[in-house]
């Protein structure tokens, strides 16, 4: 499929009305066509995966053709200078959280883990904890300890106010501690250590991360793993 085919059928599929209701949802409303995700994940399966296209379609600036350029592009062919290009366009967490899937899958992740976990630019920001929540999920080769290295980007960015890197960061410490026991219980400690922190943001990141992995749930599902 080519970038007019796609960008035309976008048009088609747009939805004003959804744009109001996205904007309730925290998500950007700039150059946005009111496309649910389920849509474009349906459109990206038709496209299959085209780097070229994926390109261009980050290039239009519009919304939902950049989130479907995250669904398209091919990890193997993304280079440092796209990000470079893409990471100063973030300017919505649904953008963030749907892109960290490909770029989690890409050789530079750690390396902009690292630096972009550093960013006063709050998307930016938000996508360094966001890969890590991927690979928390998704990177079953990664080794435990391996993980210490976010532990203490967690723990410096815990005191952020800032309401999309806050929820990023829970996210990112609770996707590790769900991981198996052992990681389950460094996630715990780091959890107690943050709550101690004199920082509204960090008290609510320890207590919704404490909830869930001392829950029953979670023990019952991690019982055994690596004790």
């Amino acid at each position: 499929m080519h970038y007019d085919d796609v960008i035309a059928r976008l048009k088609v599929e747009a939805n004003p009305d959804n744009v109001a209701g996205m904007a309730r949802f925290g998500i950007s409303t700039a150059n946005t066509l009111g496309i649910p995700i389920y849509t474009l994940r349906k459109l990206a399966g038709e496209i299959k995966k085209d780097h070229e296209l994926a390109l261009e379609l980050w290039g239009s600036g519009i919304h939902e053709a950049r989130v479907l350029a995250g669904f398209i592009d091919v990890p193997e062919k993304v280079t440092e200078a796209q990000l470079e290009i893409w990471v100063r366009d973030f300017d919505s967490w649904d953008v963030v959280d749907q892109l960290s899937a490909l770029i989690y899958r890409t050789p530079y992740v750690l390396k902009r883990i690292h630096e972009w976990s550093g960013s006063d630019a709050e998307f930016v920001k938000r996508m360094a904890f966001s890969l890590i929540a991927e690979i928390s999920c998704h990177d079953k080769k990664m080794a435990d300890e391996e993980f210490e290295q976010f532990f203490v980007l967690i723990k410096s960015a815990a005191i952020d106010e800032r309401n999309y890197v806050k929820k990023a960061v829970n996210w990112a410490l609770r996707n590790i501690g769900k991981r198996n026991g052992v990681l389950n219980r460094r996630a715990i400690e780091t959890a107690r250590e943050i709550q101690k922190m004199d920082s509204k943001a960090a008290r609510w990141i320890a207590a919704d991360a404490l909830r869930e992995l001392t829950g029953e749930a979670v023990q019952k599902r991690l019982a055994g793993t690596n004790a």
